[in-house]
């Protein structure tokens, strides 16, 4: 038995050595490019990274022309979590490792009043639709990839010329949520994560087919020097303890 126990123990030691060795020889700063809906997502995951693996992050964020020019004339990276329409710029596109990316996190489109109010109902396309033309205001982030999805189920709703002179463009996801709690706009439309934050009620999500997921995606820079590192992070947002986090905060691994 002592001889388990001590061969136990040697193990351990030798484990956690040779983990603390490979930490001091590999850790190194990984600039990250980020969607912005995933902040707090990242506020959460940054220290539990670092910690477990001596890396440290650099994150930058942005919404979806903000990360394609931060890609292509923004500097060096090591990788990026950004929306899937970066992608779709070829510019951008060309800064990233050639291959398959891997998906970390999505989240569909839901609409938000201010803490306390009233609830319009959403529950079908036409009640939605009724709910937006009758809104006084309407925060949203057009510069964005999920701002273009909402401009498009406005149109589809046949109502994108009517809501474009109520919408009030917002910058940042913290903003969005800051009209819609201060009263500046009477209702948020965007994601849904980014909605469920203190001093707002949730409504709910689109209904039916008008519902679209915006998916974050990572992949490597193609001139990084920190390939270990930067999949370690691939593969850490990959586990169940990155996963809970993510789900908590309203977005799905």
């Amino acid at each position: 038995m002592r001889t388990h126990s001590s061969s136990v123990v040697a193990s351990t030691l030798g484990l956690a050595a040779v983990l603390l060795c490979l930490t001091n020889v590999q850790a190194a700063e990984l600039k990250v490019l980020a969607g912005g809906a995933m902040t707090k997502i990242w506020g959460e995951l940054t220290p539990k990274f670092e910690q477990t693996s001596g890396h440290k992050l650099i994150i930058r964020f942005g919404t979806t022309p903000e990360l394609v020019k931060l890609a292509t004339t923004g500097g060096p990276f090591d990788l990026g979590v950004v929306p899937q329409a970066v992608f779709k710029d070829a510019d951008a596109k060309a800064q990233f490792v050639a291959g398959p990316t891997t998906d970390i996190a999505g989240v569909g489109l839901g609409v938000a009043v201010r803490a306390g109010a009233s609830k319009p109902n959403i529950s079908t396309p036409d009640e939605l639709k009724q709910t937006l033309l009758k809104a006084q205001s309407i925060a949203t982030i057009p510069a964005s990839a999920a701002g273009a999805q909402v401009l498009r189920a406005f149109d589809r709703l046949g109502i994108g010329g009517a809501i474009k002179q109520k919408t009030k463009a917002q910058p940042t996801p913290a903003k969005v949520v800051e009209a819609v709690a201060s009263g500046d706009a009477e209702l948020g439309v965007f994601l849904i994560n980014v909605l469920t934050a203190p001093g707002l009620d949730v409504v709910g999500p689109f209904p039916g087919d008008l519902q679209q997921n915006i998916v974050f995606t990572a992949a490597l820079s193609k001139d990084t020097k920190e390939t270990t590192g930067a999949q370690a992070l691939i593969s850490y947002l990959k586990t169940p303890e990155a996963a809970a986090i993510i789900k908590a905060k309203g977005m799905m691994p």
